[in-house]
C-alpha cells in the first residue's frame, strides 16, 4: 500500500491574526450557535467565500457559456437551504455566514425545538440522540438538506423519545417561549432554573 493520504487544511486562517473587531464578531457569532473553537467558524466562513468566489467568476463569463455552472451552483445552495427565494446566481453574493450556520445540524435541531439551546443541541448530536429518519448522526457541523431536515428526529434508541423525558419536557417549554417572542427576566435572569445543556458544556474559546 502507498502512503496515507496527506490531510489537507480546510479553513483559511486571517490575515490579520490581531484583529479586535473581528475577534468580538466572532466571539458573537461562536456564542449564539455554539461552535466548539474558531475553526469551525472559518471552516464555514471559507466554504462560503468558496461559493462567493465561484459565483463571480461565473458572472465574468458571457451568460451562454455560464448557464449550466450557474444552475449546479445555485441548485447545489437551494437544496441545502442556503439560499432561499428567488434563485439568482446574483444572491450568491449577497450570502452572509449567518445563512450557512443556520444550515448546521445542531442550529436545526435548536430550531426545531429539540433541544433547550444551542449547547444542549451540540450534546445531543454528539451522544448519538439525533437521527435522520432511521439513520442516527453525530457530526453538529454537517449542513442539512432541505429534504433530510424534514426526516429530523430523536434516534430510535434515545431515551428522549419518551415524552416525559425532563430534557424534552424543558425543550418544549422554550420552543414555546421562543414562539412566544423575546422575554424579558428582568432582575430574575440570574435566579432562573438551570436547563439541561447550560453548564459544563460551553468550554473554552480555543483558537
Amino acid at each position: 500500500m502507498g502512503d496515507p493520504r496527506r490531510q489537507k487544511k480546510k479553513y483559511v486562517t486571517p490575515k490579520r491574526p490581531f484583529d479586535t473587531e473581528r475577534f468580538e464578531q466572532e466571539l458573537q457569532l461562536i456564542g449564539s450557535y455554539g461552535l466548539r473553537n474558531k475553526r469551525e467558524l472559518w471552516r464555514h466562513k471559507t466554504e462560503l467565500s468558496r461559493y462567493r468566489r465561484t459565483a463571480r467568476n461565473l458572472l465574468a463569463i458571457p451568460e451562454s457559456e455560464r448557464r449550466l455552472m450557474e444552475s449546479e451552483l445555485v441548485n447545489k445552495l437551494s437544496r441545502i437551504g442556503v439560499l432561499r427565494g428567488e434563485q439568482l446566481l446574483d444572491h450568491v453574493l449577497d450570502l452572509t455566514l449567518e445563512n450557512v450556520l443556520e444550515r448546521r445540524l445542531q442550529t436545526v435541531v435548536f430550531r426545531n425545538g429539540l433541544a433547550c439551546s444551542m449547547y444542549h443541541a451540540r450534546q445531543l448530536v454528539t451522544h448519538g440522540h439525533i437521527a435522520l429518519g432511521d439513520q442516527r448522526v453525530t457530526t453538529p457541523s454537517r449542513l442539512l438538506t432541505v429534504s433530510e431536515e424534514e426526516t429530523l428526529g430523536y434516534s430510535p434508541k434515545s431515551s428522549l423519545r419518551d415524552d416525559s423525558h425532563p430534557a424534552r419536557i424543558a425543550a418544549s417549554d422554550v420552543a414555546r417561549r421562543v414562539a412566544a417572542g423575546p422575554v424579558d427576566f428582568g432582575d430574575d435572569q440570574g435566579e432562573r432554573e438551570p436547563l439541561p445543556g447550560d453548564a459544563g458544556n460551553r468550554g473554552d474559546v480555543q483558537e
